[in-house]
């Protein structure tokens, strides 16, 4: 299996997330699963039935971190030597050439994105246009809506 890049940040949160479900949840769910038990019947038992199903949800979710966290490759951009071009984990910011609209976006892993936060997934069109340009860089990207162009006005590794 290949290697998933994962920020330092990113990696954190996914162990923060695996803690809680193994040491909060995990338990929570065995107490709730031998409550419903203790009530009789478990053919009629909804309380059981979707306690078991949290369990299995929970244990899945359990085995997925898991997986993602021994295949990752955490990569810690504060101590790259990128001179200046934008690289996995860099934050740029950028200048829509057409609105002249900013935006500022940071390149991290498919499990870590969320535009929301200004964070794009590395497999993302504008992440692909933007990796390897150096600021002052024009990147073009394919949007549904026709080519998009920005100007890459700041990189940073933060």
């Amino acid at each position: 299996m290949s290697k998933v890049p994962l920020t330092v940040r990113g990696a954190e949160k996914l162990r923060e997330e695996l803690n809680r479900l193994k040491y909060k949840e995990r338990p929570r769910i065995i107490e709730a699963i031998a409550e419903a038990r203790a009530h009789g019947d478990l053919k009629e038992n909804a309380e059981y039935h979707a306690a078991r199903e949290q369990q299995s949800f929970t244990e899945g979710r359990i085995a997925e971190i898991e997986g993602k966290l021994s295949n990752a490759q955490i990569i810690d951009v504060t101590t790259l030597n990128a001179n200046g071009k934008v690289v996995f984990g860099a934050t740029v910011e950028l200048v829509d050439e057409e609105t002249g609209d900013e935006f500022t976006y940071r390149i991290v892993g498919e499990d870590e994105a969320d535009i929301k936060e200004g964070m794009i997934s590395v497999q993302s069109p504008i992440a692909r246009a933007l990796i390897g340009k150096e600021e002052g860089d024009i990147a073009s990207v394919q949007a549904p809506g026709g080519t998009r162009e920005y100007e890459i006005v700041a990189v940073k590794y933060i």
